[in-house]
């Protein structure tokens, strides 16, 4: 049954054919682990996938947040909005449409919100680890501008991507990605399923994120307990982001940053939106109990350290954006080593020429 339900979810949904939930995620693994005994050209298959024994998240863990968080939604997320528009602001630069896409976790209402015919886009999968979220996602279907835009809805993860090769023009992903245990891996299965000539968009958050949290956590527990216990993930630094885009195997690779910094009127309401974001502490390493001593000294040297004259807080976002192509005959390349005609030597005299006249 499981191997059927992978044929089925993996397979005959890129011609519209079916549009099928898991139960959980766990759920979609054990299938998709079955189906790939059987079954080829799928992108948990690869060399280089599934590769990594390193675990530093907790994805059970995670899947409960993102429970929560679908709970939690209501009303505007400027922020979040923010990166999502940016995000898709990448398609209008492109001449080519996609007529297929995906759409991983993360803060996918936005996309699906802010879309707006951008990429003509025809045929759109959301996809959450997230049970809860993907039913929010569905019942706030009416809510979305359409324009003829077919929507599907699954349940999976990205460790695991239960898609075809090949079968895609376009996969989104907004602030999900920098949860996964292998990221290279999760990047090679979204290029594996992409048709050449497909684009990968990711936006992930990166290590300046929060910076201002650390601090003032890291000073509390030196303060209250005497050492101090990972309460926030690591993060990508930006000088990674073009190895990891390489690593994957993408073409035409491009990365940018943005810091964007969102004023609170105390540390718990920062905490607050961080939970209606799916965004809190999921480490396997982590500590379970928060000691209230220690909470409180968080917050009173956060504001000590930080806090504006009208005595609201700022917490930093950094996000790195990812734009990478699946390779395709028509790409420009790089000319082979010793091809050039002209050195730098003489680009730097014809300049200096130009100054003395």
């Amino acid at each position: 049954m499981a191997v059927r339900a992978a044929r089925v979810f993996a397979g005959e949904w890129a011609t519209g054919k079916h549009s099928r939930l898991f139960p959980s995620p766990a759920a979609a693994n054990t299938a998709v682990s079955c189906a790939i005994a059987g079954l080829a050209s799928f992108c948990t298959e690869a060399d280089g996938v599934l590769s990594s024994r390193v675990k530093i998240f907790d994805r059970d863990l995670k899947c409960k947040q993102r429970d929560r968080a679908a709970w939690l939604m209501g009303g505007k997320n400027d922020f979040v909005d923010s990166v999502a528009e940016n995000l898709l602001d990448r398609l209008e630069d492109c001449k080519k449409t996609f007529s297929t896409a995906l759409c991983l976790g993360g803060s996918s209402e936005a996309i699906r919100r802010l879309i707006r015919g951008r990429g003509g886009i025809e045929k759109l999968i959301m996809m959450d680890m997230s049970l809860d979220m993907v039913k929010h996602l569905k019942n706030t279907e009416q809510n979305y501008v359409s324009n003829n835009l077919e929507t599907l809805y699954m349940v999976g993860d990205e460790e695991f991507l239960p898609i075809k090769e090949n079968s895609l023009e376009l996969v989104v992903s907004c602030l999900g990605l920098h949860w996964t245990n292998d990221l290279p891996g999760a990047m090679i299965q979204c290029r594996l399923a992409l048709k050449p000539d497909g684009l990968f968009l990711a936006a992930i958050l990166g290590g300046e994120t929060l910076k201002e949290l650390r601090m003032a956590c890291t000073i509390a527990q030196l303060e209250r307990e005497g050492g101090i216990s990972p309460r926030m993930s690591p993060l990508a630094q930006v000088r990674d982001a073009g190895n990891l885009l390489t690593r994957a195997g993408f073409a035409l690779p491009g990365v940018d940053v943005d810091e964007y910094t969102v004023r609170y009127d105390n540390a718990l309401e920062l905490i607050e939106h961080l939970r209606t974001m799916g965004e809190t502490n999921a480490l396997l390493q982590r500590s379970n109990i928060l000691k209230r001593d220690t909470a409180l000294a968080t917050a009173a040297i956060y504001e000590s350290m930080f806090a504006a004259e009208d005595g609201k807080i700022p917490a930093t976002f950094q996000v790195i954006y990812m734009t990478g192509w699946k390779e395709h005959p028509s790409q420009q390349k790089a000319k082979s080593r010793g091809s050039a005609t002209i050195s730098f030597e003489d680009v730097q005299n014809h300049f200096r020429s130009n100054e003395v006249n």
